[in-house]
């Protein structure tokens, strides 16, 4: 298989967990965190541009459709998102923004790639947080599917560097964590209780 199919793959697979996460929050079985999917609508754009730049390739397609299904995500979750917003989600979000202008004044895309990743890391926080209070409220399959896009995405790079796979591997390995503290909250917290 050539690194355009699976480029494609990787888009279907973020596709079928998009759709599903859309549909679910569309009927209010998921509450999106404003704050982070609004985060990663950004990064997403930013690193997509970084990898494009480096030689990602089709490997680098699902960054940028992402990128516009977190946008989605983002705007409806402006309505039927998480309504508790904490004293750390804003700090979380402030630190995220802050790091923007320090990637703009390096020009580099590896520094890009770096940043939005540590940016990444912090707008997690309030996913992390709703979702270990409330684990009923997020969505399993798209991260359990979004898991599997970035390794289908990894193995259709152009070009193997930091700058083209340092991203990809942190979402791997924050979209494992989230799956299995998910799924270890609901092992222990009945759904009723919440």
């Amino acid at each position: 298989m050539n690194q355009n199919m699976i480029g494609l793959f990787s888009v279907l697979c973020a596709a079928i967990g998009y759709g599903s996460y859309i549909r679910s929050v569309l009927r209010n079985r998921t509450k999106p965190h404003l704050f982070s999917w609004g985060v990663w609508t950004l990064l997403m754009g930013i690193v997509f541009f970084a990898q494009m730049e480096k030689g990602a390739g089709a490997g680098g397609w699902v960054t940028g459709f992402s990128a516009a299904a977190c946008l989605v995500i983002a705007i409806l979750s402006i309505t039927r998102g998480e309504k508790h917003i904490t004293r750390s989600d804003w700090l979380a979000l402030v630190g995220a923004l802050i790091t923007i202008p320090v990637w703009r004044i390096t020009h580099d895309p590896l520094w890009a790639v770096i940043l939005a990743t540590a940016i990444d890391a912090m707008a997690y926080y309030p996913t992390f947080r709703k979702s270990y209070a409330k684990p009923y409220e997020e969505n399993v399959p798209t991260y359990t599917i979004d898991t599997f896009k970035w390794i289908v995405a990894l193995f259709a790079l152009g070009s193997y560097s930091t700058t083209t796979m340092l991203y990809p591997l942190f979402l791997l390995g924050a979209n494992s964590c989230l799956v299995g503290m998910i799924l270890w909250r609901r092992s222990i917290v009945p759904a009723k209780v919440l």
